[in-house]
């Protein structure tokens, strides 16, 4: 007995190590990765005279079980795998230390491992759908569509362009229409991003997005709270927010912001009573969260290696790209002075 349980004990500590490691080293989420460690810490064996019946118990060597490998366990397709697969390792050990801890002899609690199997479900789930957000990527030029910018041309097709010059997203930002209109223009974008592999974002209208299948979701300073958006969005939805200081930025990754949009960068046509915070907010911001930065407000393609090297992962714009006659080529340049291949 004390064989089966050394080996759920350190099977259940190996998969908790390798989940925190993935929050740690891949995802650079600290608030995850600290629950996970403590999770460990909190259900390693303390007594010591347990800890060395376990350790004389231990057989390695004649296992009958040691060395099979079921096929699925020969190679993971991707981070999501590896996460799914050692939760689940953890989950069915603490389910057979939570049995197995019933019996007397052990003077174990058995209360302990159920607790921590429900602990992990959650953080499973937090974990997972980190990944799968963290696997869209926020980088390279972001294209954003109003209908004020557009100048009688159609959405759809200057998306078409804009994507074909090196847009990695189109952002729909519509003030003005009816939600009736706005969610049929934001379905046919979405196919139109879906089909040509870039991300889809909506601004500012949570039910636009979740109606249209977008990958992401944008909201200003003044929108929606994030942590109220978090929970309202599909798992894999990126949900990103605007903000012009690095209090604010801290704030939106410890809300569950995927991603913050910080500007205005320069003065811009695009909103003449924009606030410009620069670089050096650009630096600040850089420094204080692990999320991506997307530049946005005033770049151009002669102004975009700058505030790439600053420490943004992409820039969004809108006059720079929608203000020029060939909106293809104004997108080729901008992508091409972000040193984005």
């Amino acid at each position: 007995m004390l064989r089966l349980v050394d080996a759920n004990l350190n099977r259940m500590s190996e998969g908790l190590r390798t989940l925190e490691d993935v929050a740690r080293f891949l995802l650079n989420d600290a608030s995850l990765s600290a629950k996970l460690k403590s999770l460990r810490h909190r259900l390693a064996v303390e007594d010591a005279s347990l800890k060395r019946n376990l350790l004389s118990a231990r057989d390695s060597a004649d296992d009958v079980g040691a060395f099979a490998e079921a096929d699925s366990e020969a190679q993971r397709q991707d981070i999501a795998n590896i996460v799914t697969a050692n939760a689940r390792r953890v989950e069915e050990s603490l389910r057979v230390l939570e049995e197995f801890a019933k019996l007397p002899q052990l003077m174990l609690q058995s209360s302990r491992y159920k607790e921590a199997r429900f602990a992990l479900y959650e953080l499973e789930r937090e974990l997972a759908a980190k990944i799968l957000r963290c696997e869209k990527g926020i980088a390279g030029l972001h294209v954003i569509i109003d209908p004020e910018a557009l100048r009688g041309r159609d959405a759809l097709e200057v998306a078409e362009k804009a994507i074909r010059g090196g847009a990695r997203a189109i952002q729909l930002r519509d003030k003005h229409r009816n939600k009736g209109e706005i969610l049929s223009k934001a379905r046919e974008l979405k196919a139109l991003c879906a089909r040509s592999n870039v991300l889809f974002i909506v601004n500012d209208y949570l039910d636009i997005a979740i109606a249209s299948d977008a990958d992401g979701l944008h909201l200003g300073q003044d929108d929606l709270p994030i942590s109220a958006a978090r929970q309202l969005l599909p798992i894999d939805t990126i949900l990103g927010c605007s903000t012009r200081t690095r209090k604010g930025a801290l704030q939106a990754q410890a809300d569950g912001a995927d991603y913050v949009a910080v500007g205005s960068m320069y003065p811009t046509p695009s909103k003449s009573d924009a606030q410009v915070v620069g670089l050096e907010t650009l630096h600040q911001i850089r420094d204080a969260i692990s999320i991506p930065i997307v530049a946005i407000g005033g770049i151009d393609a002669k102004s975009a290696s700058e505030v790439m090297a600053a420490g943004a992962d992409s820039i969004a714009v809108i006059s720079a790209v929608l203000g020029a006659e060939d909106v293809e080529e104004a997108a080729r340049r901008l992508a091409e002075s972000m040193d984005i291949e």
